[in-house]
């Protein structure tokens, strides 16, 4: 027996859940510019096991355009190499002793073009999730009102509040996108 105050609360979460996958996508998303997590899901064979970059080293933004990456270990290093190359970042790490050093190469307008394309997509899906959420939510509601556990004001009141929360969270992707996109194509 759920109330309409738990139908709310559920959706509320698992619309949070849609926007924070989206803040990860959009992370993934390079722009010009070198941050340390960018590097978050690339994955190392370390003693033949698959693990992320940070897990066997150390990623630090040397300057705005390059990262640089110190293995714990030593014999690490071409693996590490080896793991950034074959991403889909495209890009093209060079080694200097115990340091592998990560260029970002400069975005072209038809790339960031692209890219801006991709970000437009992400949004959408991410709408898309928050809106089949309010749907859930809403056949949920009328769910209680048939089985005569909530009255009909009671459930108008929580569809109109769930509307209000995929109105926010809306809004929230939207902004999101909005800054994304800006850091694309500012030079």
């Amino acid at each position: 027996m759920s109330t309409t105050q738990e139908v709310k609360n559920t959706a509320e979460q698992k619309m949070q859940k849609s926007v924070d996958a989206l803040k990860n996508d959009l992370g993934k998303i390079r722009t010009g510019r070198a941050h340390a997590g960018l590097l978050d899901h690339v994955m190392v064979d370390y003693y033949g096991s698959m693990v992320p970059i940070a897990q066997v080293a150390n990623v630090t933004v040397v300057d705005a355009r390059t990262l640089g990456v110190s293995p714990w270990e030593k014999k690490l290093v071409g693996a590490i190499e080896k793991a950034i190359r074959d991403s889909d970042l495209g890009l093209n790490p060079a080694s200097q002793g115990d340091l592998i050093r990560v260029p970002m190469p400069a975005l072209t307008e038809e790339r960031r073009r692209d890219l801006t394309k991709v970000v437009k997509s992400e949004g959408e899906d991410a709408k898309i999730a928050v809106r089949n959420v309010r749907r859930d939510a809403n056949t949920a509601l009328k769910e209680l009102l048939k089985q005569k556990t909530v009255s009909e004001d009671d459930e108008r009141r929580a569809q109109e509040e769930v509307q209000k929360l995929t109105d926010r969270f809306v809004a929230e992707i939207d902004k999101m996108l909005q800054t994304k996109e800006a850091e694309l194509l500012a030079i």
